[in-house]
């Protein structure tokens, strides 16, 4: 028999302006992703926004899939993730939007 577990899971779209320093965000917050039992359940780069009301054409959209919500809470506000954000997310990034946050069961 098939368990599902709920997990806390944000879909997010953004316009990545400097595709080396994003990556170096993505090595840093990566690992502390992780260890806070969180991961990218989907991962895109997309050429074409047909429609919407972003700022700026979305080159990049994912799901950050948490355990719970507080968890997610924990991980933004954390201090180690706030630093590298700061080095790399900023300057590499134009703009960014969270399109919906929900729960989702996935299956086990």
């Amino acid at each position: 028999m098939t368990t599902a577990t709920k997990r806390f899971e944000v879909l997010v779209g953004l316009h990545e302006s400097d595709k080396d320093g994003y990556t170096k965000y993505r090595e840093g917050m990566t690992p502390i992703l992780h260890e806070m039992g969180g991961y990218f359940r989907l991962d895109l780069r997309v050429s074409e926004m047909l429609q919407g009301d972003a700022d700026d054409p979305f080159n990049r959209v994912f799901i950050l899939s948490f355990p719970d919500e507080s968890t997610m809470e924990r991980f933004f506000s954390n201090e180690e993730y706030q630093s590298i954000r700061a080095e790399h997310f900023d300057s590499s990034v134009k703009s960014y939007r969270l399109i919906a946050s929900f729960e989702h069961e996935q299956a086990q």
